[in-house]
């Protein structure tokens, strides 16, 4: 099977959050990155992994997330080109300061 990237956008950063949650428990897929836009209004996450998965990946975000999406999209087999897009993406999303939960936990 071929690779893929599964696209969610959700009015909200929350939204957002809990679409991704139930991508990643519902299949074997992994997170890429994430991107905001019109002050998080709208938030796009994406995620990778074989195409049956991030199918299936993608409609659990839409059916069980707390919002209904604005869009969402599944790639199969992306051209270089897209990889290079969302790759572009996750090297700025990397490049930020993430705090996880135990971070938070010490303030």
């Amino acid at each position: 099977m071929g690779q893929a990237y599964g696209f969610i956008e959700v009015s909200g950063v929350t939204a957002a959050v809990d679409c991704l949650d139930q991508m990643v428990k519902t299949a074997d897929v992994e997170f890429v990155t994430w991107e905001r836009k019109l002050g998080g209004r709208l938030v796009t996450v994406v995620v990778q992994g074989e195409v049956s998965a991030v199918k299936q990946a993608v409609e659990a975000g839409c059916t069980r997330g707390i919002k209904k999406p604005v869009a969402s999209y599944v790639i199969a087999n992306p051209h270089e080109e897209t990889e290079k897009m969302v790759r572009l993406s996750a090297s700025r999303v990397k490049g930020k300061s993430v705090l996880t939960p135990a971070d938070i936990a010490e303030k």
